[in-house]
């Protein structure tokens, strides 16, 4: 059986001030399932992709977040990245002087450090190895693990690193926060067929975007609707095709309150 990340009346508030974003999220991920999570803007969607990977900058104030069977809220967060979570930022930041190379080969060492103190990292070799296999499976270009990660980069090209540093880390459920965001069709193509190569029994997805039209590339089995801090609906691929076509008024109609 593999590993669950379960999500159980979660609530959140922004730390510094005390408003109160998720109101009571549940939601349940297993690996080898691709989730698509929907919303308006202002919904909640990042919040909880960050509330996932530990930022500080919110307060969990009830609720639980199981993964693999450990409490997720008593890890930091580069134990959450070593227990096997991975998230792919909307805005990735640039690292002048570090090389995509280097990032990753220190990433990897860092995790079998953590397995084993007495780890000397993964040998040069291996991982130049390693490292080409995974840019030949993403069919990218092998001189791009030798530019510094982020910097200068084009939307599309900070979108494929961060899936390359995803297929290299091989992480059991990886969060994709609204990868899609600022992505021509010709990017978004190639950021989808690079998540496809990966998808298989071992990886679990969380798609988060605010349109359909990443979803035209990958298939969710499952899609969620998030508003106003809570998943209001689920559903399969024709949730996701019945947003397009009429947008979110007849949720905001189906579920606004007034507080």
């Amino acid at each position: 059986m593999g590993a669950a990340l379960e999500i159980r009346n979660l609530h959140v508030n922004v730390a510094e001030t005390g408003e109160s974003i998720l109101r009571g999220v549940d939601l349940t991920i297993k690996q080898g399932e691709i989730h698509a999570l929907m919303g308006p803007n202002g919904s909640g969607k990042s919040t909880l992709a960050n509330v996932l990977l530990g930022n500080p900058a919110y307060e969990v104030t009830a609720g639980q977040i199981i993964f693999d069977g450990k409490e997720l809220l008593e890890m930091e967060p580069d134990e959450r990245s070593r227990a096997g979570l991975f998230l792919a930022f909307q805005y990735p930041v640039s690292i002048p002087g570090v090389t995509v190379a280097n990032f990753l080969r220190q990433a990897l060492n860092a995790r079998m450090k953590a397995q084993d103190p007495g780890s000397k990292g993964i040998p040069v070799p291996q991982f130049a190895r390693l490292l080409r296999s995974k840019m030949d499976q993403l069919e990218m270009d092998h001189s791009f693990a030798g530019r510094y990660l982020n910097e200068g980069f084009s939307g599309g090209e900070k979108k494929r690193a961060e899936i390359l540093q995803m297929a290299t880390l091989d992480p059991k459920i990886a969060i994709l926060d609204e990868t899609d965001s600022g992505l021509d069709i010709d990017a978004l193509r190639i950021v989808s067929e690079g998540v496809n190569s990966l998808k298989g029994p071992d990886l679990g997805v969380l798609v988060i975007t605010h349109y359909q039209r990443i979803l035209n590339y990958i298939a969710p089995q499952f899609v969620h609707v998030m508003f106003r801090g809570r998943i209001v609906e689920n559903g399969g691929p024709e949730l996701a095709l019945k947003l397009e076509e009429t947008g979110y008024d007849w949720i905001r109609e189906k579920y606004e309150v007034t507080e």
